[in-house]
């Protein structure tokens, strides 16, 4: 296997370099004269640790070479490699047209070849440029895509000052294609990398690394927010947070990752509630602890946006309480999604088996009768009924999705992600 690289700065020579020591022939290709020396006189473009052993190494071993010319390298390889920059423009778009120049060349060297070739794109971009990127081949160079070229996304997760040891031992490796025959050639070019391989969509692959490095760039402010309280208040921020990462079962873990519903109960509200008002107390600024109820608030609101587009009056709500295997009714977002409906003049039938009025009491009797004053006359015992009387069903919990088997006439809200979602008929998802 013959790869060719597309761009020999940060990302490009530090796979140009991993990759002709995992043992293929590789050749760099750039428009900067002064970089195709350096790679051809066995140094790297860049400042990065192990890089220039591996660049040297690989040179003197006749496994890397570079060159200018576009052709010469597609023609003599069965893999491209886009690795160019995407750098932002002044409204915050990405600038890609180094990328979509990288694949007019390719396509003009393709009409030129014969044998199957597989471009993959490893630097960022925003979905859909996949799509793009194979029309422009196509149109160029007279050649069709997925028959006699494929392009894959491949997401780089290079870090500066640890990207060789990252190339060699990354979290995953994700590929999409919309070629079978393209996601095998790159799971075989990445066979002695010990890594979990995903492969999933064209748009996901192209999307991840924003949610990457978006959630990196939250947990960087977040934990200077709480290390800004903690000074004011002379408490060691450090040793606060080691105990919060200490706990993997729900803090550092999957748990409340998945899109869904917005956040209730009796404790998250009201302990962010408090945090925000300890740090106004301190007069200090916490942008992203200030903003996370106005999210969780805007969630409600789209829920609402989507039941009400449906010009149906006749809702169904399957589920009330906060969560599943609770009847606490405390700051549950579908105890106020409920109350917008009613206050916009919708009828609401709702079902939840977990709730028994009469069992409701203290704060919990308190909270729903406050909120829905006539909520004993809304609450069904039957989901049936519940189902048959309303035209629109909301799904709350997924344990009802059982009961909406054969429900073809209704138009479904779900709030859950159930698994059959492709069973009905008039189907909507939140977030999906």
């Amino acid at each position: 296997m013959r790869i060719s690289i597309f761009g020999l700065g940060y990302v490009g020579c530090v796979s140009l370099g991993c990759y002709a020591h995992l043992g293929f022939k590789t050749i760099g290709v750039d428009i900067s004269e002064t970089k195709v020396k350096m790679i051809n006189d066995g140094v790297a473009t860049i400042h990065e640790d192990k890089i220039d052993d591996l660049i040297k190494i690989g040179r003197n071993q006749q496994k890397i070479e570079a060159t200018l010319d576009s052709s010469y390298a597609v023609r003599n390889s069965d893999v491209s490699i886009i690795c160019v920059g995407t750098p932002s423009t002044p409204n915050g778009h990405l600038n890609l047209d180094y990328i979509f120049n990288v694949c007019k060349e390719i396509g003009e060297a393709l009409k030129l070849k014969n044998d199957f070739h597989t471009i993959a794109i490893r630097s960022t971009v925003f979905p859909g440029t996949n799509q793009k990127c194979s029309k422009i081949i196509e149109e160029i160079s007279g050649r069709k895509c997925n028959s006699d070229f494929a392009v894959v996304s491949n997401p780089e997760f290079l870090r500066e000052a640890t990207a060789v040891d990252d190339f060699f031992d990354p979290p995953y490796i994700v590929i999409g294609s919309s070629s079978q025959k393209a996601i095998d050639i790159f799971k075989s070019i990445h066979k002695d990398i010990n890594a979990p391989v995903f492969e999933t969509s064209i748009e996901v692959a192209e999307m991840i690394k924003y949610v990457n490095n978006s959630f990196h760039a939250l947990k960087v402010a977040f934990a200077n927010e709480i290390g800004r309280i903690c000074k004011k208040q002379g408490i060691d921020s450090h040793s606060l947070m080691e105990i919060f990462m200490a706990d993997t079962k729900l803090n550092i873990s999957p748990y409340y990752l998945r899109p869904g519903f917005a956040y209730g109960g009796s404790c998250l509200p009201k302990d962010l509630k408090a945090l925000k008002t300890m740090s106004h107390d301190l007069y200090l600024k916490t942008p992203i602890i200030d903003s996370i109820e106005n999210s969780n608030d805007s969630h409600i609101q789209l829920a609402f946006e989507i039941i009400s587009k449906y010009n149906k009056k006749n809702i169904g709500i399957l589920g009330l309480s906060f969560k599943s295997g609770s009847d606490d009714l405390r700051n549950s977002p579908m105890v106020t999604l409920a109350e917008i409906l009613i206050g916009k003049g919708f009828n609401l039938k709702i079902f939840d088996d977990e709730i028994n009025i009469s069992n409701l009491i203290g704060k919990n009797k308190e909270y729903i009768e406050a909120k829905l004053p006539h909520f004993t006359n809304l609450l069904y015992n039957n989901i049936d009924q519940v189902i048959d009387d309303s035209e629109l069903l909301v799904v709350a919990k997924k344990s009802y999705e059982n009961y909406l088997v054969n429900v073809n006439s209704k138009i479904i809200i779900d709030l859950v992600r159930m698994k059959k979602t492709t069973d009905f008929d008039y189907y909507e998802g939140i977030c999906w």
